[in-house]
């Protein structure tokens, strides 16, 4: 294929040359003529391990060429891939300055070439750039994205020192857009790349980026907090995460990975008050660690949110113990939402399978009774008594029996679903996810 790369930064330099490697024809083109003139005598413009060699060889293959000369690239070239930078401004927000710019240049070069052109952007961007950039190609060259050009998101993951290697064994590749013949393009630019290769929605290829480097912060900072308390109470910090990383069944799998509701039960809360309280009496500062609970009871709060905003007061319970296949009511999410309710008038009815008055005993039976006195007038013995006597319809936990239960249910009853009972509903007409 015949690449023109954008920014011969980090990303750009080591994409040019690997996509190089790979056999293609590569433009690399950068407003800085010190980068160019490098990459013309065959030197990397940046430190990175075999980066030098790759580039040299590239030149002297020509499958290499550099310039400032967008319209040159473009005619020489049928898919251009944007790796300019993306910094932050004061306030934190994102520039896109770099990005929409070099969208506008290209575009004026489009209107002088006939055949398809894919713009793809690898650069980190917020969700929602890639359609801005369309629209900035369409209004200026008078082409229709989907016809005369098409705009992807292919965000990178590479790291700085194993950037080449990472090239080449990504965790995966992704390619988002709503283009057919630009992700068959990218498709068969990456087929000699070992790593599943996920097509998504624009605005999911965006995001990925960034839930991937926050989840890198979390994990760093979380080490970083359980290594402190460690210390104080002389214990091996890297001998404990070394066991907590050997787990790849909860702690480094997809298990805990799936947005949902709050976490509840008679475990995660009360060690994350416990943690959070020794860290307090050994005076170690735990920010992470600290936001977890404010974190978690804002959850609850947005499910709250959801049910209040469809200002209607009939409201049915399908699960409320923490999870489906329990019986564990204990600081269950759901009976903080179904107790809130009830204080504020709302005409409850709940289901549950696993929870029936006359087999509940001790501390479960004391937490339901607490929370809800009056537990055995809502409580109903089948999925369709909660559904003729509510308007609203919130999914608590995964029980497969709700799933068909509510599968076809009129636009007279809202369906709120906080666990994800069916993989491909999203947010429409009366169903609502609560964070999908």
């Amino acid at each position: 294929m015949k690449i023109s790369i954008f920014g011969l930064g980090y990303v750009g330099a080591v994409s040019c040359a690997c996509f190089a490697k790979l056999g293609h024809q590569v433009v690399g083109v950068d407003v800085n003529k010190q980068k160019v003139d490098l990459i013309k005598s065959g030197k990397s413009p940046i430190v990175e391990k075999d980066l030098d060699e790759y580039i040299h060889e590239g030149i002297r293959e020509s499958r290499i060429y550099a310039t400032q000369d967008i319209d040159d690239a473009i005619s020489r070239t049928n898919i251009s891939i944007i790796c300019v930078g993306t910094p932050s401004q004061i306030n934190g927000n994102i520039d896109l300055t770099y990005i929409y710019r070099v969208c506008q240049e290209i575009a004026e070069s489009l209107k002088h070439k006939d055949e398809f052109h894919t713009v793809v952007i690898r650069s980190t961007v917020i969700p929602g750039t890639i359609k801005q950039c369309a629209e900035i190609i369409e209004n200026i060259s008078g082409r229709k994205h989907g016809v005369g050009f098409g705009v992807a998101s292919n965000p990178e993951f590479l790291r700085e020192s194993t950037a080449i290697e990472d090239f080449w064994h990504p965790p995966y590749t992704v390619i988002g857009t709503t283009c057919k013949q630009s992700e068959e393009q990218l498709m068969e630019l990456y087929k000699d790349i070992d790593a599943p290769v996920f097509a998504l929605k624009p605005e999911e290829s965006e995001m990925i980026k960034y839930a991937n480097n926050n989840f890198h912060a979390v994990k760093v900072t979380f080490a970083n907090e359980i290594g402190n308390i460690c210390k104080e109470l002389g214990v091996d910090g890297h001998k404990v995460m070394e066991v907590v990383s050997s787990d790849k069944k909860l702690n480094l799998s997809p298990y805990y990975m799936k947005p949902g509701f709050a976490f509840g039960g008679s475990c995660l809360p009360k060690d994350v008050r416990g943690l959070n309280y020794r860290a307090k009496t050994l005076d170690v500062t735990t920010p992470l660690l600290n936001s977890l609970l404010p974190s978690n009871e804002n959850q609850i709060q947005r499910g709250l949110q959801l049910i209040l905003g469809t200002e209607k007061k009939k409201v049915g319970f399908l699960g409320f113990a923490f999870k489906a296949g329990t019986d564990d009511l204990r600081e269950s999410p759901v009976v903080e939402l179904i107790e809130t309710l009830i204080g504020k008038g709302y005409s409850l009815s709940l289901y549950d399978s696993n929870i029936l008055l006359s087999k509940l005993m001790g501390k479960n039976k004391d937490y339901l009774t607490g929370h809800i006195p009056h537990i055995a007038k809502v409580l109903k013995e089948s999925i369709q008594e909660v559904i003729d006597a509510s308007d609203v319809i919130v999914l608590g936990n995964k029980s497969p029996e709700f799933k068909e239960a509510v599968s076809n249910l009129g636009a007279d009853k809202t369906i709120i679903d906080l666990v994800r009972i069916d993989k491909q509903r999203t947010t429409e007409d009366n169903y609502v996810g609560i964070c999908w």
